[in-house]
């Protein structure tokens, strides 16, 4: 991406607009942790959140939207995105907030697991990355990221981590629904969004040609689509931020 430095995301802080963009996220999303709301009823805002989350998060891999009143979810894509959007609220968020600080490519593979057993063909292949295009020794670049390997604002780290594996598609299926939870956990883990109050999927949604067109630019390295992608995504934090400010105010609203 950048020649060798030792910090490998320390390039794409001198990148116009990136750190003013991070400190933007950093500050919204730093108001809905301590809505009053948040301060107690944190758990109800996070369940929301997650259930948007899902929702768009589908419909950015071409999937449904609509969850039925019986439970029973019948679009495959839409099915893993809500059993990440689970895994990501509660008790699992810990656990697996746990694995992605101590083992990010062990969290990959179950994130995949859960996002794409009703579509892959070969069960056995799920949460196993393929070979080929120098796969394996750019997913063990991103591990050493978030396990240390840069000094970068959270917002950063996680727009990075988003588009590489857009970028690299290291599953064949359901790449993009891994991509957006593994963007996720940078936030929670780092504390940037540490119970997961944000919903920067609908803001992605609601510019999906952006987002994709983004996307692309980001794997062809250079340093205008990099700096580009991450100033993108630092503003869909930013605005998952807000929305997590609206459900808080709604959390806030309701007697009892």
């Amino acid at each position: 991406m950048f020649a060798y430095v030792s910090d490998i995301l320390a390039p794409i802080l001198d990148l116009p607009g990136v750190t003013e963009a991070a400190d933007k996220a950093r500050d919204v999303l730093g108001q809905a942790h301590r809505h009053r709301a948040n301060r107690r009823e944190w758990a109800k805002a996070a369940t929301e959140a997650a259930i948007r989350a899902a929702r768009a998060s589908s419909a950015l891999d071409g999937g449904k939207t609509e969850l039925s009143a019986s439970g029973q979810i019948e679009d495959p894509i839409l099915a893993g995105a809500v059993r990440v959007a689970q895994a990501l609220d509660g008790e699992g968020l810990a656990n697996l907030g746990r694995v992605w600080q101590r083992a990010p490519l062990q969290a990959l593979a179950k994130l995949h697991v859960l996002a794409a057993s009703d579509l892959a063909e070969d069960r056995e292949g799920l949460g196993r990355p393929r070979g080929g295009a120098g796969v394996g020794e750019r997913l063990d670049m991103l591990a050493q990221l978030v396990t240390g390997g840069t000094r970068a604002p959270a917002p950063v780290v996680a727009a990075v981590v988003h588009g590489e594996v857009l970028a690299l598609r290291p599953f064949g299926t359901a790449d993009g629904i891994v991509a957006r939870a593994a963007s996720r956990l940078v936030a929670v883990t780092s504390g940037l969004d540490p119970h997961n109050l944000g919903v920067p999927e609908a803001a992605w949604l609601k510019r999906l040609s952006a987002y994709r067109s983004g996307a692309e630019l980001f794997a062809q390295g250079t340093p205008e689509g990099v700096g580009n992608w991450v100033i993108f995504c630092c503003g869909a934090l930013e605005a998952g931020g807000r929305e997590a400010l609206a459900i808080a105010d709604a959390v806030a609203a309701k007697p009892g």
